[in-house]
């Protein structure tokens, strides 16, 4: 449907219902709380299914994900589907390409697979704004939902019983590993734990959803943050230590569950499909396409909003991504002198340059100041980064931007121009290159702009882009956004790209790097055949859930779905 067209509620819930009415007369889905069980066609059912979310993997790959998830022994699958996705701006909708709904349910039916669907509106799963739209916040007073803690399953079951003495049993839930935060180490759950506890559930006739299946990928802007005492902003990587990888790989894990499930309920004969292929290529050595500032004018080319304080990226309708604030000096600083913002009102990172010279970075919860010196009239510019909005927690208003009026001494910083940056829409159409070759500078300072080209002779494959020595930012593929990276901070240390990003056999590709502080030299990148997703020095958090009960060392109280 036209992405700009208006409908309603009704006229997009028509196709779903016209695509369930020709089955309505002959199936059936009932609770038989007489017996603690589900009926389906009448017939004693248990499910158990898997998360997968359509919104984290490319389009063309959901056919073989399905595949892999129906052949692991599951009936059934699990999804969110996440209101931001498909309603970016209010009154407008979207169930085109990738974010078509219908097309994937239908895939779903191909694979044999029954649909637990979570249409939210609000669905945490570590996505940006737990799925609620950001233009909810052009309203600065709204008041955002509450939470309700959890527990381990042998109290959840026994809660369920008390309200509910008959009915089958269900964990919606079981998780198979742990989400990522940056900064701290990659999550684990060992297979001996995983496959114990789904074995306990099923001995007791529950129906069960692993959480998740297949975890994907927060490409783009898309991931979410928590706060637990500061911000903790999601992994581009949302692998999980699922049972089938970022990359669609059977793992060790998938093969230890299909054996518990087998125990329990026929699997579908046949070996799964083998890891995909994976390619190499490099180190490729990135051009020096300009500092950002240098294309400010082709980023925001309705020229910038003018208010006296600074505003809100809600304020002013930019939802995801970066905006630059600018003011100038009104008199001369000739002592290094302190610069901050109150209150903590940096959300999320900040990026200082006076005169186009980079200064340094403030960040929320964790660098609250500079010192800067500067004539008068300078230019000072500070380039807010939005690093994707809480995901989870009772009334959450995570609003971005410079919150505050930023301090310079004791002078309150007045006069702000706001420039809404089009980054996506510069890299993939605005990019003339004879523009990039004028505009060269000599040397980087701050947020610069970096690209190379490349060719693959075969049919090429998988791969994960290494950015060995670079430091933090965002990164596209033949105009495909691909999502953050921070190699400083990690874990994450490469980006996964599915092969249908590539252009095979000759081909021209290219890829865009926006390196936010500082560049390697020589600033080369690899792609290599394997991902590094645990490269820090901070304690991995390792998941141990002997028989139902959950071991206290475990962050699960971070985040929920």
């Amino acid at each position: 449907m036209d992405p700009k067209k208006s409908l309603c509620l009704p006229s997009l819930l028509l196709p779903l219902l016209m695509l369930l009415l020709p089955q309505a007369d002959t199936r059936s889905f009932v609770v038989d709380r007489d017996h603690d069980s589900f009926l389906l066609d009448g017939v004693p059912f248990r499910y158990v299914s898997g998360s997968l979310h359509y919104f984290r993997v490319p389009r063309v790959l959901w056919a073989d994900r399905l595949f892999k998830m129906r052949m692991s022994g599951l009936n059934a699958i699990q999804f969110y589907v996440p209101w931001n996705y498909h309603e970016p701006e209010p009154g407008v909708y979207n169930f085109n390409g990738s974010r078509d709904l219908i097309a994937f349910l239908n895939e779903a039916t191909i694979a044999d697979l029954l649909v637990i669907l979570r249409p939210g509106p609000y669905i945490c799963a570590e996505w940006e704004m737990g799925g609620l739209p950001s233009w909810l916040l052009r309203k600065p007073s709204i008041h955002l939902r509450t939470s309700d803690p959890a527990d381990n399953m042998t109290k959840i079951f026994a809660l369920q019983r008390k309200y509910e003495p008959r009915g089958p049993l269900v964990n919606s839930e079981y998780y198979t590993g742990w989400l990522d935060y940056w900064g701290q180490n990659h999550s684990t759950r060992s297979i001996p734990s995983v496959t114990q506890g789904l074995k306990n559930m099923l001995k007791l006739g529950a129906s069960v959803n692993m959480y998740m299946f297949h975890g994907g990928t927060n490409f783009g802007y898309w991931n979410g943050a928590d706060e637990k005492g500061h911000f903790l902003p999601i992994t581009t990587s949302y692998d999980y230590d699922a049972p089938i990888s970022e990359a669609g790989d059977p793992t060790p894990k998938l093969f230890a569950l299909r054996n518990v499930i087998s125990q329990f309920q026929e699997v579908p004969l046949g070996p799964l499909p083998p890891p995909s292929r994976k390619m190499m290529l490099g180190p490729l050595t990135l051009h020096m396409d300009g500092n950002l500032l240098n294309f400010l004018y082709f980023l925001c080319p309705k020229g910038p909003i003018h208010s006296i304080l600074p505003m809100t990226f809600e304020a002013v309708k930019q939802d995801r991504g970066f905006m630059l604030y600018r003011t100038y000096l009104t008199r001369t600083i000739f002592e290094p002198t302190q610069f901050w913002v109150p209150n903590n009102g940096i959300h999320d990172r900040g990026y200082v340059m006076v005169d186009g010279v980079f200064q340094g970075v403030l960040e929320r919860n964790m660098k609250y100041k500079l010192f800067l010196t500067g004539k008068v009239g300078a230019k000072l510019d500070v380039l807010l980064e939005n690093m994707g909005r809480l995901s989870f927690g009772s009334n959450h208003s995570d609003f971005k931007g410079l919150l505050e009026p930023p301090i310079l001494g004791q002078r309150i910083l007045t006069q702000w121009l706001m420039f809404p940056l089009k980054v996506d829409k510069l890299v993939k159409w605005w990019f003339p290159l004879q523009l990039l070759k004028r505009s060269r500078p000599q040397t980087p300072s701050g947020p610069t702009f970096y690209s190379t080209t490349f060719k693959i002779l075969d049919s090429g494959g998988d791969t994960f882009l290494f950015l060995p020595g670079w430091t933090k930012g965002q990164v596209w593929i033949n105009g495909f956004n691909l999502g953050r990276y921070w190699t400083k901070w990690g874990p994450q240390q490469t980006l996964y790209v599915p092969r249908p990003l590539l252009l095979p056999r000759g081909a021209l590709n290219k890829i865009t790097l926006l390196e936010l502080e500082n560049v390697p030299s020589p600033p080369q990148i690899q792609f290599l055949d394997s991902p590094i997703l645990n490269s820090t020095s901070h304690k991995t958090y390792i998941y141990s859930l002997a028989a139902d009960t959950q071991s206290t060392s475990e962050p699960m109280e971070l985040s929920g779905h």
